[in-house]
């Protein structure tokens, strides 16, 4: 499998700085973060824009791609994480409407993947949200399937502060719910970008599913996260999830990666896998977030790359 980055911790960095920096530490692989050039995202790790779906021209295309081949870097996923069940039918229509364009734009640079969320109203039960997954997602995957582009869905609750309760905005959460979405949208073009770290502060098995969805992984995610059990003692799992675990960098958290490759390997995955930095004790500068990577890089090749 090729070994890289989520490059949403270099903001403020060109493109193709993002690029040298992946060449020179020998990452092989990016997945490049491409929110809306007009910004607006609040949340930590959005907002970030690399590469300007909307704006995507084919002399553009050609520059990366040849910089890229140059560097001997390749894009993995045009990365992307709004709620496209958002309640509010402006916002929805905003985000949606952009995933259509990073559709169009990793088809026209031969990338073929987007990674992103389902979504979810998170006032809506399971059941409900079913119902509205049949309602958003179809038009989606009808487009995915004629550009020729798969679409991978992070399995983070986004469950994290208190505008995003009760129920999350992402509700592929789980095995269970994979099993109920993935049965309504029967669609090859539809899989799963993998984070091991979700399940752990979920209290769910990250190794097992992966070998009953091992068709649907299209991307992997390397991130940790580190449990804090005195906390969840004192607050339990109904608290907000940030009361009792915090992100790391991968070996500084819970998540076993020697298991977790070797079970990917077993499976015989030879897709894209990147580092996902969301450690706040390496948010300080850009610097940090460098070494960040560059710590987690050293770390996974004793594993993979």
């Amino acid at each position: 499998m090729k070994f890289g980055l989520l490059t949403a911790i270099l903001d403020g960095m060109e493109f193709k700085e993002v690029v040298d920096f992946a060449a020179e530490n020998k990452l092989e692989c990016l997945e490049v973060a491409c929110w809306p050039a007009s910004g607006g995202a609040k949340r930590r790790y959005a907002g970030v824009c690399h590469i300007d779906a909307e704006a995507l021209t084919p002399g553009k295309t050609k520059e990366i791609n040849d910089y890229c081949a140059e560097k001997g870097v390749e894009i993995s996923s045009l990365g992307y994480y709004p709620n496209t069940m958002d309640p509010d039918l402006d916002k929805r229509k905003t985000y949606i409407d952009h995933i259509h364009a990073l559709i169009d734009a990793s088809a026209m640079l031969g990338v073929n993947m987007v990674t992103t969320f389902l979504g979810r109203d998170p006032k809506k039960n399971v059941e409900e949200n079913l119902e509205l997954v049949k309602e958003v997602w179809p038009p989606i995957l009808e487009h995915a399937k004629e550009k020729g582009v798969r679409i991978a869905i992070e399995n983070c609750p986004m469950w994290f502060t208190k505008d995003e309760w009760p129920g999350g905005q992402n509700l592929m959460t789980s095995p269970a719910n994979w099993r109920k979405v993935f049965d309504l949208l029967q669609s090859d073009y539809l899989g799963i970008n993998y984070d091991p770290s979700h399940f752990v502060w979920q209290q769910i098995d990250y190794i097992k599913p992966i070998y009953e969805f091992k068709d649907k992984i299209f991307h992997v995610h390397y991130k940790d996260i580190k449990l804090y059990a005195d906390k969840l003692a004192d607050v339990g799992v109904m608290a907000y999830p940030l009361e009792y675990m915090s992100p790391k960098l991968p070996g500084l958290g819970d998540v076993d990666w020697g298991k977790y490759v070797s079970a990917l390997t077993d499976i015989g995955y030879n897709g894209n896998s990147v580092i996902e930095v969301e450690d706040k004790a390496f948010e300080g500068s850009i610097d940090d977030a460098k070494r960040a990577v560059v710590l987690s890089a050293r770390y996974l090749r004793n594993f993979v790359g």
